[in-house]
C-alpha cells in the first residue's frame, strides 16, 4: 500500500468527522500518527481506516 500523505499533511477521518482536521505527525508502516484538533493525537491503522487528505488551493 502507497500512501498518498506525509508527515505535515493535513487530513480528515471520513468515519470520525467530528475529529476535525488532523495533521500527520509520523508514519511507520502502515500506522499513521496524527494529531486531530478536537480529540488530539490517534494513531490509525492505514489498512483499516482511510484518511483523506485535505489539498491546498
Amino acid at each position: 500500500m502507497i500512501l498518498d500523505y506525509e508527515p505535515g499533511d493535513k487530513v480528515l477521518n471520513p468515519a470520525n468527522n467530528d475529529w476535525g482536521i488532523g495533521q500527520v505527525q509520523s508514519i511507520i508502516d502502515n500506522k499513521v500518527t496524527v494529531n486531530f484538533e478536537n480529540v488530539g493525537k490517534k494513531v490509525i491503522n492505514a489498512n483499516l481506516i482511510e484518511l483523506r487528505k485535505i489539498h491546498n488551493g
